[in-house]
């Protein structure tokens, strides 16, 4: 329990991180090095920063803590895809996942534990949301992934689609970003950060205001009243009052915004939907990520067979849209959000019932 009342360092900014120093009666350099060797040589423990006296490291590390998560669990697909379980200090489980793509790898990460959208067909829709994950925790998925390859360098594209909405936790997530693309701390770089949100518009304006990354738009229905049924969030910010706020959202030359529409039998993959599709997004700089539905167990929907999926495609490119087909990675390995956490919670139940 003594973690929670420790500053948590790897959520702090630089200049956070140099008056927590000074306040401690150090000098400010010492910040500097202690970023140095958290985000940038990824250390465990202060006893690794040799370049730091053995009295401040003992008292860094009596009052501060740079583990907030703990791995429990990895998963590797024949794919080379990668599932990470993490636990928090408070017991709450997060998953990231490793995608490898032609030239590099990407990285999805989580920004809560569960969530709270309700999308219909999301497995941690139906966990429901426990909490915010911190600034700490987000960016310890990509510092305790990186330590966990031999090639980290090769991680260059970070994707929050993972577990949770980040936008209705946007002040953590906007920290752990800039300390992600900071140059002193890990150095991505904007243009690799994407933001994936199913929709939230006040967010969505303020994101355009406060920091240069991607922007996915979980759509998924091309009218509200399938939009609706699959995602609650509509009844709140329907797809006209979504779509606006994406028509202001600043883009740079040559950056376009992303629409996610994950494909579901007998739901919104129709002919009419595809054309429906084009009509809304007119006049956008926006490229389409068609996703075949991963279900899961106790899912009532299935994926849309791939004749009627290159159907939907081929009617997107007629209408001069770039529509990409997103094949599934790591069904193998319960790469779907939720079903790694969801599987070791029921072991862990049955073990302490037991």
């Amino acid at each position: 329990m003594e973690n929670f009342n420790k500053i948590k360092l790897k959520g702090l900014n630089e200049a956070e991180t140099e008056a927590w120093v000074l306040d401690q009666g150090m000098d400010s350099y010492r910040s500097r090095q202690v970023r140095h060797w958290l985000f940038k040589k990824f250390v465990k423990s202060f006893d690794e920063m040799t370049n730091i006296s053995a009295s401040c490291r003992a008292l860094f590390d009596e009052r501060a803590d740079i583990c907030p998560l703990e791995q429990v669990d990895k998963l590797e697909s024949t794919d080379t895809t990668a599932k990470y379980l993490f636990k928090c200090h408070d017991g709450n489980l997060v998953e990231s996942v490793l995608i490898p793509e032609r030239d590099h790898l990407t990285l999805c990460i989580s920004s809560q534990a569960g969530c709270s959208m309700g999308c219909r067909f999301c497995l941690t829709a139906r966990q429901g949301l426990t909490r915010n994950l911190t600034p700490d925790e987000i960016i310890e998925q990509v510092i305790l992934v990186k330590r966990s390859i031999s090639t980290p360098d090769r991680i260059t594209n970070i994707v929050l689609m993972g577990m949770g909405e980040p936008l209705a936790n946007y002040d953590s997530v906007i920290k752990a970003i800039k300390n992600m693309i900071s140059e002193e701390a890990m150095n991505f770089s904007h243009r690799k950060i994407t933001l994936s949100t199913c929709g939230l518009v006040p967010q969505i304006r303020r994101l355009g205001k406060d920091i240069p990354v991607n922007l996915a738009i979980s759509l998924n229905a091309p009218d509200d009243g399938k939009r609706d049924y699959l995602m609650p969030v509509n009844k709140v910010y329907p797809i006209k009052e979504l779509l606006s706020a994406c028509r202001d959202f600043p883009l740079p030359n040559r950056r376009m915004l992303t629409f996610e529409y994950i494909l579901i039998a007998g739901i919104n993959d129709t002919d009419e939907d595809a054309l429906r599709l084009c009509k809304i997004l007119k006049g956008l700089r926006a490229k389409i990520n068609l996703i075949p539905l991963n279900p899961h167990p106790s899912s009532d929907m299935a994926p849309s067979p791939p004749e009627r999926i290159q159907a939907f495609q081929d009617i997107l490119a007629r209408n001069h849209y770039t529509a990409i087909i997103r094949k599934s990675k790591g069904r193998d390995i319960l790469a779907a959000c939720g079903q790694l956490s969801g599987k070791y919670r029921r072991i862990q139940g049955g073990a302490g019932a037991s």
